[in-house]
């Protein structure tokens, strides 16, 4: 992951600025960075998106192959994640340098996204046993300024929001085998139900304090980092430490709590700003670089 060399007398600076609860940009403990959504940005995947908090640009990818289902689960498809660290990010992701990090991310994502409680996997479901819709994400990191697994998890919901899967239609013939027939018509399609899909609050425990959405001077003062992923309705359904340092059970409780407040309170404006934009249809204007 991309780091920064920052001076003790920095170090203090940060400390007493997150003590006080006000940070080197101006925000408060738990405030975001400014945030930019966009969504059907790639033209030839099912559904996709971009997002921009503060320099950290990720950009995500939906394509829906048909697929067999996995043996212990025959009535439910499944999410495969790739993450792939572009050199343009930083330069310690140049030739290998970003595979590690890849297959971390691609690990989390996998253990938060891919459950029936974040994704209505039986939805994905074609014919029992036999074939199933394989939902193919692919995240792309396009810059590196901190807090990659909110970033990444906000962009995977706005593109699994966007993202339309053909209707298909089975028919059996005289002998007795079922066929696929997937509908051309780009409006007969079925989507998805993100209501449930979880967002990644990380928090940072800088000195006695944790943060929210660290800059990368504020992670290199942070000793170890809590992620959260959390529900519209406030339920955890995945915990994870990162970071070398240890946290006492009374930091990882409050900051246990503070991810449930902060994550409930971002999936409304997250769900009003989809659902607004899908409204515009093609009239929307599309303003990042692949606009």
């Amino acid at each position: 992951m991309a780091t920064v060399q920052v001076s003790e007398a920095e170090k203090v600076y940060i400390l007493h600025g997150i003590r006080d609860d006000l940070r080197v940009d101006g925000r408060g403990c738990e405030d975001y960075r400014h945030m930019e959504i966009e969504t059907d940005v790639v033209s030839n995947t099912d559904g996709s998106a971009k997002v921009t908090l503060g320099h950290t640009a990720v950009l995500v990818g939906v394509k829906a192959e048909i697929g067999k289902p996995r043996p212990m689960l025959p009535d439910e498809g499944y999410l495969e994640f790739f993450v792939d660290c572009s050199a343009n990010a930083t330069p310690e992701f140049e030739g290998r340098g970003g595979e590690e990090l890849g297959t971390e991310l691609s690990n989390t994502l996998y253990k938060v996204f891919n459950n029936k409680n974040s994704v209505n996997l039986k939805s994905l479901c074609i014919l029992k046993g036999e074939h199933c819709w394989v939902l193919y994400v692919d995240v792309l990191l396009l810059q590196c300024d901190g807090n990659l697994y909110d970033a990444i998890s906000i962009a995977i919901k706005a593109a699994l929001f966007n993202t339309k899967i053909p209707k298909v239609h089975i028919s059996s013939d005289d002998e007795g085998s079922k066929e696929i027939e997937l509908s051309d018509d780009p409006y007969d399609c079925m989507r998805l139900n993100v209501e449930n899909v979880p967002c990644i609050v990380t928090l940072c425990k800088v000195g006695h304090r944790h943060v929210v959405d660290a800059s990368l001077q504020e992670k290199a003062c942070s000793v170890a980092s809590l992620l959260i992923a959390v529900t519209q309705k406030g339920t955890v359904t995945c915990l994870r430490k990162v970071g070398g340092g240890s946290l006492d059970p009374e930091s990882v409780f409050e900051m246990t709590e503070t991810g449930k407040r902060v994550g409930k309170a971002l999936h409304a404006p997250l769900m009003n700003l989809l659902q607004q934009e899908e409204k515009l249809g093609k009239t929307r204007q599309k303003v990042g670089f692949l606009g």
